[in-house]
């Protein structure tokens, strides 16, 4: 490619041999028309159809805009978006389903959204075209708790049309099921978040790949998002706290048991509150201990890569030596 890139469509793909022309037919009626230069980033996440045969073709119809990334086997979606990401050379980053029900079309209001002042656009299924019962209610269900615990408040985190300028989705990685999170991270560093109603069709070709056990994962995951958000800087506040809590119950035992023997004459060794209150002593000063030994290990965190606490939208005045300078601070 000879002129600089300005637009990335990452695409995960997992046994969509069908699909595959028709989006790629569709992508080419939407961003011809677009005035930003642009690729098509096809992940492979080891397919067992002929996906990847499909992709290579694509690729040779369409060398100038058209690259491809195969998996070694199946790494899961998470992992497909974040090597999309990770080779793609535009400052706008736009996230698509393979499967056909995502609609290319919408792209232009992503981007029209964008020069509205946002960092991320968010796609929202609301006339979703998917079984109530194991898709959607499950995943209302899902929306709904995020949006709670994270504080970040969109109708439809599973939607995976999403648009991020390039700078807000550095600084973190994707695990787990985590790409479903990644507006919650770039809210943790300022990102300005909106979201829009996209498009969603029936799937034509092929079958969904995932299910009511997704929903588990998302919830798992939801702890350590949460976890890494909240105190990944400050561990001591959840295992310190939580540590006086537990040693707080047990001092309230001892109490209770201290009153009961002096007032009424009950032993206190033959109750079986005094094991506990000595086991809850016990567990609460380990966990303030692990807040310690966690906050050690966050400073080495960033002390070693150097890696600042703190995230600059922008530098006004800056040269570009005393800005880097300011950054190392």
């Amino acid at each position: 490619m000879t002129t600089p890139v300005q637009l990335s469509i990452v695409i995960p793909v997992y046994n969509e041999q069908e699909n595959l022309p028709l989006l790629f037919d569709a992508l080419h009626q939407t961003l011809d028309q677009l005035p930003q230069t642009w690729e098509v980033i096809f992940v492979d996440d080891g397919s067992q159809d002929r996906s990847l045969d499909v992709m290579r073709e694509l690729v040779r119809r369409d060398p100038q805009h058209v690259r491809a990334i195969a998996f070694r086997r199946n790494f899961g979606q998470t992992a497909a978006i974040a090597a999309g990401i990770d080779h793609a050379q535009g400052e706008i980053v736009i996230l698509l389903d393979a499967d056909l029900q995502n609609d290319p079309a919408d792209i232009p209001l992503l981007l029209a959204k964008l020069e509205e002042g946002y960092d991320v656009v968010s796609g929202w299924r609301k006339n979703r075209q998917d079984a109530t019962l194991t898709r959607t209610l499950p995943s209302r269900l899902a929306n709904a708790l995020i949006s709670w615990v994270t504080g970040v408040h969109l109708h439809d985190y599973g939607c995976t049309l999403k648009a991020y300028r390039r700078e807000v989705l550095s600084g973190f990685r994707l695990y787990g099921e985590m790409h479903r999170f990644i507006p919650v991270y770039a809210h943790a560093v300022g990102a300005r978040i909106t979201e829009l109603v996209v498009r969603h069709h029936p799937r034509r070709f092929g079958k969904a790949k995932y299910g009511l056990e997704r929903t588990i994962k998302v919830i798992l995951d939801l702890f350590t998002v949460k976890f890494l958000l909240s105190y990944a800087h400050k561990p001591i506040y959840l295992f310190g706290g939580a540590g006086l809590l537990i040693m707080g119950l047990s001092a309230a035992m001892l109490a209770f048991l201290f009153v009961r023997r002096v007032f009424f004459h009950v032993g206190v060794l033959g109750s079986p509150l005094f094991q506990m209150s000595a086991m809850f002593f016990i567990l609460g000063f380990q966990s303030v201990l692990m807040g310690l030994i966690a906050e050690l290990l966050v400073r080495t965190y960033h002390e070693a890569q150097g890696k600042p606490t703190y995230t600059i939208r922008e530098r006004i005045n800056f040269p570009d030596h005393d800005a880097h300078s300011a950054a190392q601070q």
